[in-house]
């Protein structure tokens, strides 16, 4: 269980109405941050500069975002992030409006639009002249510097740039690790994510009874995230009774039935674009739990809280995996995938592998100050009849970590 010190931390998520007289969150001081973190690691990998399509991506260095599902599969909004300086953002038509006011963005310009929706036939075309104004963007701002970092371009465009002499590097590893270490801000709007989060699933335990369907049980989060200015959530992730073995099955229109373990796995982005990444198993009444539930809910209590004792500052990925709870041949095969990996404003680098996955999937690195974790398991026999699916998000502190979350466990299977 969370201990005293953990608890008091997670109380300390704030209001987001503006007060003259308590300590809130300084948006602006927050975006300077994230483009300063992002910055710097262009600048150790010497980039000029990085363009930016994946709106998290924008998102954490701006602050600006729009249409974010959409623009997850349509190329029609990005961002130009310089070495030094503010960015230049390409929104979507008659949308330049929606970052006024924002303090790291210099201009912004129309979107070339060249993927195939936008662009048919004349793809090829549009890519080329969106090539040439980028060419000439960098010119003015990356001089010399040819060295350009992309976290998403198609082909066309890649070959359109090259052919100008410019080298295409990968965005994403600067992305991912500017990420890594969370201000005091950013933590103060992860805490309001999950308190969100909290209420959402403690609708949902309310809302489980006999009869109800896995969708309906979902919605609930769903509606909750929304009506509190949430944005949106990552997977559809909850099962019940035999759908909970194996994992990763997304909810469906499976009723309900006494005595059904329903678990569930939230990937909430809530209020200002942070993520609430906690999974609990519930027990549908009024049947009691059978002693296998109960088994299973003990083996996955035991794993996650052996590992989160395990995390503390200078612990490397590696000993990380090397050193965490042993999971039972029985339950070897449906192991959730890793043991560990970052959250911020999604799931983030990095991911901490099991011990006997290192060789083949594994990376090192080391915990530090001021990164947030989450903790997972998944408990389930291969072939058995059902699952125990368990996650907590974690502060690494100076001495160790806090609990980010103070939801309770089941204590109906034995939390």
């Amino acid at each position: 269980m969370p201990s005293p010190k953990s608890l008091h931390f997670a109380k300390k998520s704030v209001g987001v109405g503006l007060k003259d007289f308590e300590q809130q969150i300084d948006m602006p001081r927050m975006r300077q941050h994230r483009l300063a973190q992002l910055q710097a690691q262009l600048h150790r990998l010497d980039y000029g500069g990085a363009v930016l399509y994946d709106p998290i991506n924008i998102r954490y260095a701006s602050g600006s975002r729009n249409m974010t599902v959409w623009t997850l599969h349509n190329a029609a909004r990005y961002m130009f992030v310089p070495t030094q300086g503010k960015c230049i953002l390409f929104d979507f038509h008659n949308c330049e409006h929606l970052s006024d006011g924002l303090e790291t963005i210099a201009e912004v310009r129309p979107a070339r639009g060249w993927f195939f929706f936008s662009a048919g036939n004349r793809l090829q075309e549009k890519a080329e002249a969106w090539a040439k104004e980028m060419a000439e963007l960098f010119r003015q701002h990356c001089g010399a510097n040819k060295r350009i970092a992309f976290d998403h371009i198609d082909p066309p465009g890649c070959r359109a740039l090259e052919k100008l002499g410019y080298e295409i590097k990968d965005a994403q590893e600067p992305c991912e690790l500017a990420r890594v270490i969370k201000s005091p801000d950013e933590i103060a709007c992860m805490l309001h994510a999950i308190a969100v989060c909290e209420v959402g699933m403690a609708r949902m335990r309310e809302y489980i009874e006999p009869g109800v369907t896995e969708q309906e049980v979902w919605s609930v989060l769903n509606d909750t995230n929304n009506r509190m200015g949430g944005e949106w959530i990552e997977c559809r992730l909850l099962s019940s009774g035999g759908r909970t073995n194996p994992w990763f099955k997304e909810c469906s229109e499976k009723i309900i039935r006494p005595g059904d373990l329903v678990s569930f796995d939230t990937d909430l982005i809530g209020p200002f674009g942070y993520c609430a990444d906690l999974s609990r198993t519930f027990l549908c009444g009024p049947s009691k739990a059978t002693e296998e539930q109960r088994r299973l809910y003990g083996l996955a209590m035991e794993q996650i809280h052996y590992n989160i004792d395990l995390v503390k500052p200078g612990l490397s990925f590696k000993e990380f995996s090397e050193k965490a709870w042993r999971i039972p041949n029985e339950y070897h095969a449906n192991r959730y995938s890793c043991v560990a990996h970052g959250v911020g404003m999604c799931d983030e680098w990095p991911k901490v592998t099991h011990a006997p996955d290192h060789a083949r999937s594994g990376y090192d690195g080391e915990l530090k100050p001021g990164m947030t974790i989450c903790i997972e398991s998944y408990m389930g026999a291969e072939g058995g009849a059902e699952g125990v699916k368990l996650e907590q998000q974690v502060l690494v502190t100076e001495t160790g970590c806090e609990v980010m979350t103070v939801f309770p466990f089941e204590e109906r299977l034995g939390g």
